[in-house]
């Protein structure tokens, strides 16, 4: 059976994590159906050295040449930026590097603390509010697609779209909602070319238009790829710290006391939850030893940044939210070359969101039980489904 499949795991994966991490930290497991496997990384050391390995690579197009295929993706989203390796990797990354810095972040900051005092002011002084619906959704996905240029009256659809992309063991749905989102970035850029602005995209368009350096695939795919990772962990990465402050009363109650000092217990609550479980899909160029264990090559290798964070061998008692330890090494973000260029964005949007509900709503309490809370059944990404507060 895949370990990762089960209903237990979506709920509560560390278990599991743990089991397979104290067993091998690389381990061969059995993933979906008909006898495949592949190669699963749950130790700290182990996937951050897999991480940059570069006989581990991302060029997925090599892995599936001449393998018969069933899956029906959009090329925007089966080729795209994530799934590249160095040079071709490296040219890609450099166009939007310069979008999402820190310098470029700081001067978005203004805008994010107006979007989430919009979307507070919208809350009810008393009563019930669904965090995830009411702000991790709506925030992120507002600021990535305002960034693109995506018109609002688009944007509920967009959203749509990217949580289908993650709808673990439904892949006509992940199918259709490849298409659905790949042909409109395809339209969204032919309509951008008759009407520029001044947004993201249109700085890519010129760069394709003006200089020849992106093909047009390339430019379609990498505004879908900034569509999508630009707010989905995001809002999982909001929910998921939310809920684990809700969780530990003496954390939350230091934070509400001193709400400087989040910014500096982020690191710790992407670590203790990381809103990535899996990273995406490597496979073996050669043969390599990892963590003891021989992978053969061509076999698929999955780093998993959530097990990885709760090794007790870089992080003693791992299962314990600490505000205080220094957990900036984590692996919420991943690591080397591949390492999320929105993680300054990710972690403002974060920042200023918890810090204006716990400054806004300082008596805020989890609605129902921790035991209902509904998990998001993919193993790519951990995020609740709903997380309801009582005000």
């Amino acid at each position: 059976m895949d370990p990762l499949q089960d209903p237990a795991f979506f709920a509560d994966p560390y278990p599991t994590y743990a089991r397979l991490r104290e067993a091998a930290p690389v381990r061969k497991v059995p993933t979906g159906s008909g006898g495949r496997h592949s190669y699963l990384v749950t130790g700290y050391a182990e996937a951050r050295e897999a991480f940059t390995d570069p006989r581990l690579s991302k060029d997925t197009t090599q892995f599936f040449a001449g393998r018969p295929s069933q899956r029906d993706l959009h090329p925007a989203v089966s080729r795209n930026m994530l799934a590249t390796d160095p040079p071709q990797h490296a040219r890609l990354r450099a166009l939007v590097t310069k979008a999402f810095t820190t310098g470029a972040v700081a001067r978005l900051r203004p805008y994010i603390s107006g979007l989430v005092d919009e979307l507070l002011d919208a809350w009810p002084d008393h009563g019930t509010v669904d965090l995830v619906a009411d702000l991790a959704v709506p925030l992120p996905v507002t600021v990535i697609c305002e960034l693109l240029g995506v018109p609002e009256s688009d944007r509920a659809s967009v959203r749509t779209w990217s949580s289908d992309l993650f709808a673990a063991g439904d892949p006509q749905r992940i199918d259709a909602a490849s298409h659905a989102v790949g042909d409109y970035m395809t339209a969204l850029v032919a309509t951008k070319r008759t009407a520029p602005g001044n947004s993201l995209l249109d700085d890519l368009i010129a760069v394709r238009d003006g200089q020849d350096r992106l093909s047009e695939d390339e430019l379609v795919s990498l505004a879908v790829l900034l569509l999508v990772a630009g707010h989905e962990t995001t809002t999982n990465f909001i929910g998921n710290a939310a809920l684990a402050l809700l969780r530990h009363p003496e954390s939350l109650a230091r934070l509400r006391a001193e709400p400087q000092l989040l910014g500096s217990a982020l690191d710790e609550l992407l670590r203790y939850d990381s809103p990535v479980g899996i990273a995406t899909f490597r496979y073996s160029t050669e043969a390599l030893t990892l963590g003891g264990t021989e992978i053969p090559a061509g076999a698929p290798v999955l780093i998993a940044p959530g097990a990885a964070n709760r090794d007790p061998d870089r992080f003693p008692d791992p299962d314990r939210l600490d505000l205080t330890r220094p957990a900036a090494g984590h692996l919420a973000f991943g690591h080397g070359i591949h390492r999320c260029l929105g993680a300054p964005l990710a972690r403002a949007e974060a920042e200023l969101a918890l810090q204006a509900v716990l400054t806004r709503h300082p008596h805020a309490s989890l609605a129902v039980p921790v035991e209902t809370l509904p998990w998001r059944h993919t193993r790519l990404t951990r995020g609740l489904q709903t997380l309801p507060l009582t005000l």
